[in-house]
């Protein structure tokens, strides 16, 4: 009768030759073979020529679980078990010991030859695999560690630029007026800073997004967790992210609502290109920005904070009080003041440098929501006119505005009037321009109007004034009006 497939072959005659067989796998493709009595002992031990353990020849009447490391040696029992019931016995990695050298990898097989036969294993050196796989380990590890640097930094400059540019608004949750607004929002919706207390919190807002804000602001409310959504301005073309946390004051449940300029698409979906691009928008912030925990402990800052401190680099500010170069009290009230209201506000203040002496700046502060963890923004403008912020050329605006009255008695005053809304449309955008230092983007956001009408405007002022909006077009457009 012939034997089935699914039944072991009968080896029997092979278990003279288990020698002549544990030579031959080493040739073949084995680095070390072991024939192993009916007892479990070692009986003949055969490596190749680059032998991967040296000690082996001492193994010889040793049980061969005992030539492995003591973690691994149930795998040899397993091993032999398997062999004993089915004649062959499935791979196992095991561990030789290696003195000094730790220990080496092996995988072993085995198969019974013959029933009453010896076992014979083979066994290959998994070190080469091994060092493989530790090497692509690594290599995974650095890639990891590359690309969560790359978001830290992302969202590092992310926010500093955001605390540099973000509109921010105090809102009661209950009655949706506005409590607090900073500069930025009253550059951005148009109107007064002081005039925006105590308007509805959609005022600069399209009609058409009244409810989505509306909408946000009650959830926000309700659920007790941050919101955002897009929405469009009123008097500008354009659209705005805007974001709602809600906060408690003493007595009054609160909203902070932040209001910025989307992202371009472009930028937005550059994964490489991103830090890179939001470090350079943050190179280009004139206004030093830090931003520090719950006590005011900085944990990070732009390089204009570090220069305006007489310092060389940022990781010297990081970790550090704030108080350290702008007062306790100064830093104390500010902290306070955001945690309390969102919103904080200190018009002139004196910063200590360290090489420079001392320097006059305003600083404003608001509440930041990073999840559990409270830390406040501060941007801070220098105001003595140093290295910094430019002061702004109201000289040369008065100047052109003189010289238009000079036109009187030619000119009707219509067109007076004209042109003295050009000088001033001029003179707002040559600000807002060296406060972001040529950036047209930053400028937009600062002029509370889309990036797309900023390049129009600025079209039309060279187009009028025979100059860049940059250069010296106010006395320009004088001269010709007289």
């Amino acid at each position: 009768m012939n034997t089935r497939a699914s039944e072991p072959s009968d080896l029997n005659a092979l278990s003279g030759l288990a020698s002549e067989l544990a030579s031959t796998f080493i040739a073949l493709s084995s680095d070390i073979a072991i024939v192993i009595d009916a007892d479990g002992a070692v009986r003949q031990v055969v490596q190749g020529a680059s032998p991967i353990a040296p000690g082996a020849q001492h193994w010889v009447g040793r049980p061969w679980a005992e030539t492995v490391t003591s973690d691994t040696r149930r795998k040899i029992e397993m091993l032999l078990s398997d062999v004993q019931s089915t004649g062959q016995g499935r791979h196992r990695e095991v561990n030789l010991p290696a003195g000094d050298a730790g220990t080496i990898p092996v995988a072993y097989a085995a198969i019974r030859l013959g029933e009453n036969g010896p076992v014979l294993a083979v066994g290959r050196d998994l070190r080469a695999m091994a060092a493989i796989q530790q090497r692509f380990a690594e290599s995974q590890q650095e890639m990891e560690r590359d690309y969560w640097k790359r978001r830290q930094a992302e969202s590092r400059y992310r926010m500093l630029f955001q605390v540099a540019t973000d509109a921010v608004l105090v809102v009661d949750a209950l009655t949706m007026g506005i409590v607090e607004a900073n500069l930025a929002a009253a550059q951005l919706f148009g109107i007064e800073q002081d005039q925006l207390t105590g308007k509805h919190a959609t005022v600069g807002i399209d009609r058409h997004s009244w409810p989505a804000v509306e909408q946000l602001l009650t959830l926000a409310r309700t659920t007790g967790r941050p919101a955002e959504i897009r929405a469009r301005l009123a008097q500008a073309a354009g659209t705005i992210d805007i974001s709602a946390t809600p906060f408690r004051s003493e007595r009054d449940l609160l909203l902070l609502v932040r209001a910025r300029t989307p992202v371009p698409r472009a930028q937005a979906a550059a994964p490489t290109g991103s830090p890179a691009q939001w470090a350079d928008l943050v190179q280009r912030i004139p206004d030093a920005v830090v931003i520090t925990d719950s006590n005011g402990r900085v944990t990070t800052a732009n390089p204009a904070f570090v220069d305006m401190c007489g310092l060389d680099a940022e990781h010297q500010v990081e970790g550090h009080g704030l108080s350290q170069w702008m007062g306790h009290e100064s830093v104390s009230a500010l902290l306070s003041n955001a945690r309390l209201h969102g919103i904080a506000t200190q018009p002139t203040a004196t910063l200590q440098g360290s090489k420079r002496g001392s320097v006059t700046v305003s600083v404003s502060a608001a509440l930041l929501d990073e999840g559990d963890v409270e830390c406040v923004g501060f941007t801070i403008r220098r105001l003595d006119g140093g290295h910094g912020v430019p002061a702004p050329a109201a000289d040369r605006l008065a100047a052109a505005i003189d010289a238009l009255a000079g036109g009187m008695g030619r000119q009707p005053l219509p067109e007076l009037l004209r042109a003295a809304g050009l000088l001033a449309e001029s003179h707002l955008i040559q600000t807002a321009l060296r406060r972001a230092n040529g950036e047209p983007h930053a400028a937009a956001v600062l002029l509370g109007i889309a990036p797309e009408a900023l390049t129009e405007r600025l079209a039309v002022l060279s187009a009028t004034l025979g100059t860049d909006a940059d250069g010296d077009g106010d006395a320009v457009l004088a001269a010709q009006l007289n």
